[in-house]
C-alpha cells in the first residue's frame, strides 16, 4: 500500500518537476542542469523525487526491436508446433505398421482394439451396473434409481436416461422379470435400439466430397489424415483441401498428414478465402479423376456468425461446382467434452445438414455413454470413433460391436 502511494504522489511530483523546469527555462535559458537539480532537491520529499528519477521507461527497448522479438517468438512457436505435428504423425504410422504386423499374425483384432479403447467407459458403466445388480435381491424403484445415477454420470444424458429406464420398467412388467441380473440383457437391447443399425461407410461413392466440420481442438485434421490413409489403402484416389486458412499451422498440419499418407493437398496462402480453396480443390479433383475429396474447415465457434457464413459459402460452392458428387458432412466431436459435444452439434446443425459424427478420443474418457446420447438427442448416426492414437484406431462405428465391447467381461 505504501508503494502505491509513493507511485501516486511520485507522478504528481514528476509533473511539478516538469512545470518547474519549464518555468526555469523561460526565465533563464542559460541556467545549468546542476542548478535545476539543486532547486528540485530543495523539495521536502526527496525520497519521492528519487523514485521518480528512476523511470522504468528508460530501460524499455525500442518499439521496433520489441516487435521483431515478438515476431521471432511467434515463428519459433509455429516451428515447434509443426515439429510436434510431424512427430505425432510419424508415431501414428510407425505404431500402425507394428499393429498391422501383429494383426497378420492373428494377435490383434478390431474388436479387441475397441474393447481396450472402451476400458474407462466400461469401468464407469458396466462394472458399476454389475455391482448394483448383484447387490439387489429384487427389481424395484431403488434399483432403477441406482441405474439412473450411473447412466447420467456416464454422460448418456438425462433425457436419454429417462427414455431407457421407462422402457426398462415397461419390459420388466411385461416379461414379469424378478431377477436383477436379467436387467443387464434388457439394457443392452435398449442401447442397440437407440443406436440403430450400421450406416453406409464414408468414401464408398465416386466422386464423393467429405466435408469435415467441428470446433478447433477436437481432432478434425488428425481425423482427415487417418481417413485419407484408410481410403488410400483401400485403393481410392484421394485429395485433401486445406480450407482451414485461419488457424496457425493448420495448412502445414494437413500437408504433413497428406505427405505421410501419400495424398495430395490443395492449398492457398494463410488467410485466403476458404471457399476459393474448395473451388480450386474441386477443379483439381475433376481433372485428376479423384474418387474422394476431403475438405478441412475452420472451427472458430467463438465467432459463430462468421464461421457459419463461411460454411454456407463452402456448401454453395460444392453444390454449384460439383453437383454430381455424393456429399458427406461429418461433424467431429471430442468424447472427453461430454454433454458439451451435444451442444456443439446443435449449433452446427443450424447451418449444416450433418450426415454423420466422428467421435474422437473415446479411449480417453470414462463417459463414453455420450455415443448413446448423441444418437438419441440428435438423431445423427455416429460413423467413426477414435479409440487410440494409431492410424487404424479411427474405426467404423458398428453399434452391435460397441455395445458388446461395452458389456464385455
Amino acid at each position: 500500500m505504501a508503494n502505491f502511494f509513493k507511485k501516486l504522489f511520485g507522478k504528481d511530483k514528476e509533473q511539478d518537476q516538469q512545470n518547474q523546469q519549464e518555468e526555469l527555462s523561460e526565465g533563464d535559458e542559460q541556467q545549468s542542469d546542476e542548478e535545476i537539480e539543486k532547486l528540485l532537491l530543495e523539495d521536502e520529499d526527496v525520497e519521492l523525487i528519487e523514485a521518480v528519477q528512476e523511470p522504468e521507461i528508460s530501460k524499455a527497448k525500442p518499439v521496433g526491436e520489441v516487435v521483431h522479438e515478438q515476431e521471432a517468438l511467434e515463428v519459433q512457436d509455429y516451428e515447434e508446433e509443426v515439429q510436434e505435428i510431424q512427430e505425432e504423425v510419424e508415431e501414428a504410422f510407425e505404431a500402425e505398421e507394428d499393429m498391422e504386423a501383429e494383426a497378420t499374425e492373428g494377435k490383434v483384432s478390431f474388436f479387441s482394439k475397441l474393447k481396450d479403447g472402451l476400458f474407462k467407459t466400461r469401468k464407469n458403466i458396466t462394472d458399476k451396473i454389475n455391482d448394483v445388480l448383484v447387490s439387489f435381491k429384487a427389481v424395484d424403484e431403488d434399483l432403477f434409481d441406482e441405474l439412473e445415477e450411473i447412466l447420467i454420470t456416464s454422460d448418456v444424458g438425462v433425457e436419454t436416461t429417462m427414455r431407457i429406464l421407462d422402457n426398462l420398467r415397461l419390459k420388466v412388467k411385461q416379461q414379469n422379470i424378478k431377477e436383477p441380473m436379467q436387467i443387464k440383457g434388457l439394457l443392452k437391447q435398449e442401447m442397440l435400439e437407440i443406436l440403430g443399425t450400421s450406416t453406409e461407410a464414408i468414401g464408398t461413392h465416386s466422386p464423393e466430397v467429405i466435408l469435415i466440420i467441428g470446433v478447433n481442438g477436437v481432432g478434425k485434421t488428425t481425423s482427415i489424415g487417418k481417413i485419407s490413409s484408410r481410403l488410400k489403402k483401400s485403393g481410392k484416389k484421394v485429395l485433401i483441401a486445406a480450407a482451414d486458412t485461419f488457424r496457425a499451422a493448420a495448412i502445414d498440419q494437413v500437408e504433413v498428414w497428406g505427405k505421410r499418407a501419400g495424398v495430395d493437398v490443395i492449398k492457398h496462402q494463410e488467410g485466403s478465402d476458404p471457399a476459393a480453396v474448395i473451388f480450386d480443390a474441386i477443379s483439381a479433383a475433376r481433372s485428376r479423376k479423384a474418387d474422394v475429396l476431403i475438405c478441412d474447415t475452420a472451427g472458430r465457434l467463438h465467432n459463430k456468425k462468421n464461421l457459419m457464413e463461411e460454411l454456407r459459402k463452402i456448401f454453395k460452392v460444392i453444390d454449384r461446382e460439383y453437383p454430381e458428387a455424393h456429399k458427406e458432412v461429418m461433424l467431429v466431436l471430442d468424447a472427453t467434452t461430454g454433454q458439451n459435444a451435444i451442444s456443439q452439434a446443435k449449433i452446427f446443425k443450424e447451418v449444416a445438414n450433418i450426415t454423420g459424427i466422428i467421435l474422437t478420443k473415446l479411449d480417453g474418457t470414462a463417459k463414453g455413454g455420450i455415443v448413446i446420447g448423441i444418437k438419441s438427442e440428435l438423431d445423427i448416426p455416429v460413423k467413426l470413433i477414435g479409440v487410440g492414437e494409431k492410424v487404424n484406431d479411427l474405426q467404423e462405428f458398428v453399434p452391435e460391436d460397441f455395445v458388446n465391447a461395452l458389456f464385455a467381461e
